[in-house]
This record gives C-alpha cells, structure tokens and sequence, in this order.
C-alpha cells in the first residue's frame, strides 16, 4: 500500500542530489527505470592482502577431511532463504556423485542453520567467520557457490576471487560486473538453476579448467583493490563538487546506494 508513496519519495530524494552512486550497470538501469536521474557507477573494492590464495592451509583442510586434491565446495554468507541455498545443495549434491570425497563448506550462521544441521549433517558448518580466520577458510577452499538472486552486489563474490576460487554465480549483481563465463569464473543467466549446477559440474570435473579459473580470477581481483575504488570515488566527487559549486546555492548531498 505504500509503495508509491515511498517511490515518490525516493525520486524526489534522489533526483535533489548532484549523484547517487550505485555498485552495477543493472541497479543503475533500476534506478533510472525509477525516475532517479544523474546516477553514476561506484563498485566495491577487495582487499587483496588478507583475501588471497597464501593463506590455504592444509591442516584446515585436514580437519574437513580433505587432502589436496579432494574438492572443497564452499559457500560464504548469510543462512536464510532469500540466499537460495537449495539450490546450492542440490548442486553440491550433484557434484558428490562425481566426487564422493567431496565437502560442502558453509560459512556463516542465519535462520537456515538448523534446518541444514538437521537434514545434511555430512555439511562442514563452520559458523561464522572474521578477519584472517575468514581469509584462512576461504582460501582453503575450492570451488565457490553464489546462488543468490538477490544481493545488491555480493561482495563476497569478490573475496572469493582474491582468494583464487573457481566461483559459480549467476549473471546479476557482482558476477555480471567482474566475472567473464568460463575465463576467470563461470556464470550462468540469472533465471537458469540447471545451467548453474551444469557449470559448477564442469569446474569440478576439469582440474586444467579450475586451475586456469582460479589463477585468472586472483589475477583479475588484484585490480579491484580499495584503493583503485577511492580514486574513482574522489573523480566522481570532484566532478561533483564542481558542479555544486558552478551553482552556489544549490547545496546537495551526495548518497550511496
């Protein structure tokens, strides 16, 4: 019943600013499809130094009952269902029948957590995770499930990357801006569960393909560091100001999606 009062607002919010900022093309054409105007990109940055591949550890693995080569499947985040985490069983599932050694990693804890525990007590639950023990974990992994449909942008995705998984995720969000399908991650259309399981099947069966993946992505991660993600944010708001100033009394704000 509110939703176009609240609409309203938010245009008339946003369209008084000089910018708003926003993290993918898709939420720009949103925003614009809303009626907000002058919206500009701003991504997310990953700090590649705590997130990278140097912080796989092998005793971490052991205690998943891992060796080297077995596969770590790996999901990272909120346990709830706006995640679509059954899709990310079901898809762990298939890759079990190819590789029964396999683990399925979940870091993180929500209202799904006791359910999982109940009908999947084989799954490795490792609660939730920061800092350097999040790194350690995801490094030590192997293949990455993104099944949201969801997330604004899923910084996750990226973390990911820095830590060299092979990460499957669908074509929206954070996977559409810096994921290329089959180079440095795979990602399938955002309405195609059976083509996510499918990629994610052949990452898991192709050990050159994975290696080439992971490689790829660390490399590509290395070029989305906070740093780079300040300096456009300094442009976007020098232009700005600019602006603002050309028109002294036209003082606005300057949010973020």
């Amino acid at each position: 019943a509110l939703e176009r009062l609240l609409s309203a607002y938010g245009r008339w919010f946003h369209n008084r600013t000089q910018r708003t900022l926003v993290p993918t093309r898709r939420t720009i054409a949103t925003a614009q499809g809303m009626g907000i105007g002058n919206t500009a990109l701003w991504s997310r940055g990953v700090d590649c130094e705590r997130f990278s591949p140097k912080k796989r550890s092998k005793s971490l693995r052991q205690q998943w009952g891992l060796n080297e080569d077995d596969r770590a499947v790996l999901y990272v985040g909120r346990l709830a269902p706006e995640k679509n985490l059954p899709l990310a069983v079901v898809c762990f599932e298939r890759i079990r029948k190819l590789y029964p050694t396999a683990r399925f990693i979940l870091v993180g804890d929500g209202p799904m957590k006791a359910h999982l525990e109940a009908r999947h007590p084989e799954f490795i639950f490792c609660g939730m995770q920061q800092g350097d023990d999040l790194a350690e974990h995801y490094a030590s992994g192997d293949l990455f499930l993104f099944p949201s449909k969801t997330d604004t942008f899923g910084n996750v995705v990226l973390e990911a990357m820095a830590s060299g998984l092979g990460v499957i995720a669908f074509n929206d969000a954070a996977a559409s801006e810096h994921i290329r399908h089959n180079d440095n991650g795979m990602k399938a259309p955002l309405h195609n569960d059976d083509n996510f399981v499918q990629h994610a099947l052949k990452l898991a069966d192709q050990p050159s393909l994975l290696r080439r993946v992971r490689s790829k992505a660390r490399l590509d991660a290395l070029d989305l560091s906070w740093n780079q993600q300040i300096d456009v944010f300094e442009r976007l708001a020098f232009n700005s100001y600019t602006q603002v100033s050309s028109h002294a009394d036209n003082k606005q704000s300057f949010p973020v999606l």
